[in-house]
């Protein structure tokens, strides 16, 4: 920063030169703060279109927002030019880490024009938005939520995109991160010994989220805490469970070694009711 003082205690050609200086920063400091863009300015929509991308190329966000907000006002509600509005205020909005305003912007397109060519990505920058805003799975999963149901709406209105892979994958992820929430909790309460409890948590990983990471640990849980309580039944009906989803994993086997298998038990007692009765 300039010493405004450095102007008296200079010699003649120093204070010239300063001045000078001094002179320049200023008038950039008031061009910085002049309104270099100014929305309401333009011919047409479609002018001040082109001149809001053009200010989002030039990453000045603030501009491109100001244009896109005001054509979002001002045109036709069936006005197709608005699909190409939303997305670029929810591109815009992304770039500054705003992603429920994103996710908002890009869900407008799905509203108003479900037909558009931009439609299945924004569903799937909807649900990227909501994940982004789902940082800690521990609290509430409302954004997790939102953001699963966004990709199987991907999934259900346009099984022909490109993007459905990607939207499987993503749906894995969040059910993964789920099963894995429900499993966190049953584990605090299986270490307070509270099993009744662990055990509902672990049923809803099992039951909700197969084939997820959390499953198969739940079922061991789950066959731990009915052991605790002496649920001999409920034991057998669980690694019967188990043994069908998991038939060679050794954690099952070895957690159900002694366990009879409620099927097995079932086809011992029918064979035994038909076998001839001794009088």
């Amino acid at each position: 920063m300039l010493r405004l003082t450095s102007l008296t205690t200079a010699g003649p050609t120093s204070r010239r030169r300063l001045g000078a200086v001094l002179l320049g920063a200023l008038a950039l400091a008031g061009a910085a703060c002049a309104p270099q863009f100014k929305p309401r300015s333009f011919p047409t929509t479609l002018a001040l279109f082109h001149a809001s991308v053009r200010e989002y190329d030039r990453h000045h966000w603030d501009n491109a927002l100001a244009g896109l907000d005001l054509l979002s006002q001002q045109l036709p509600a069936r006005d197709t030019l608005l699909a190409d509005v939303y997305w670029y205020q929810g591109q815009t909005h992304d770039r500054k880490e705003e992603h429920l305003l994103a996710a908002q912007a890009y869900s407008r397109i799905i509203d108003a024009f479900p037909d558009d060519s931009l439609a299945d990505d924004a569903l799937m920058r909807t649900g990227q938005d909501y994940e982004e805003l789902w940082k800690k799975p521990r609290l509430d999963p409302q954004y997790g939520q939102t953001a699963l149901a966004t990709y199987r709406q991907l999934l259900s209105l346009y099984p022909d995109s490109k993007l459905v892979p990607v939207a499987g994958a993503r749906i894995a992820d969040l059910n993964a991160r789920f099963a894995q929430k429900d499993y966190d909790a049953g584990d605090y309460y299986m270490r307070r010994k509270y099993y009744d409890s662990a055990i509902i948590y672990f049923r809803d990983v099992t039951r909700l989220y197969p084939g997820t990471p959390a499953a198969k640990q739940s079922y061991l849980r789950m066959v731990e805490a009915f052991r605790a309580i002496n649920y001999k039944e409920d034991i057998a009906e669980i690694c019967t469970e188990a043994r069908k989803f998991y038939p060679t994993d050794a954690d099952v086997t070895h957690a159900c070694a002694s366990v009879p298998s409620v099927v097995a038990d079932s086809a011992r007692a029918a064979a035994d009711s038909t076998r001839p009765r001794i009088p």
